[in-house]
């Protein structure tokens, strides 16, 4: 089931880079004319900086019946973390789900909702309840990790999945 496909849905995301802790790092979701979305910018480690993301509130919320999300995707062979939150917050739990991509190749990737791990400002925590898949209110992306420099990772879709259905390429 389709959950963003940049023409239609999923047209307002916010960016929320380093720069709220004193950073300099940079970050947008822009959308193509051809019906993909870009998220990109460029990654400072200076000012004890080192994360960029952009972020969207998702109309439907409910995904109790589905596995998980599955993105199109194509970036530049950095790291990025796909994330989800069940509340409206700024700040607080996020529950994450990394993936590595390659460069210039179109991938679809499955994000299982029992592989999203929660985490704190970059910190995984334990005793938490895990990712409420009856109520992701937000979700968006992130590039961290040290990744010094120009990123940028293109979305063709994301979907919700249902367990009997398999990605037709990596995981």
């Amino acid at each position: 089931m389709l959950v963003c496909d940049f023409k239609t849905t999923c047209l307002n995301w916010v960016n929320v880079d380093d720069v709220v802790m004193g950073g300099v790092s940079n970050s947008a979701m822009q959308l193509t004319q051809d019906g993909t979305a870009v998220f990109a910018g460029n990654l400072s480690l200076e000012n004890s900086g080192g994360f960029a993301s952009v972020r969207t509130v998702l109309e439907r919320r409910n995904y109790a019946d589905f596995a998980g999300f599955r993105i199109r995707v194509k970036g530049d062979g950095k790291r990025y973390s796909f994330r989800a939150r069940n509340d409206e917050r700024f700040d607080g739990v996020v529950y994450k789900f990394d993936f590595e991509t390659v460069p210039d190749e179109w991938m679809e990737i499955d994000l299982s909702f029992a592989g999203f791990i929660p985490s704190f400002r970059g910190r995984t925590l334990v005793d938490v309840p895990p990712l409420d898949s009856s109520n992701i209110v937000q979700i968006g992306l992130l590039v961290s990790n040290k990744q010094a420099g120009a990123f940028w990772l293109e979305i063709a879709w994301i979907e919700a999945y249902r367990a009997d259905t398999v990605a037709s390429s990596f995981r």
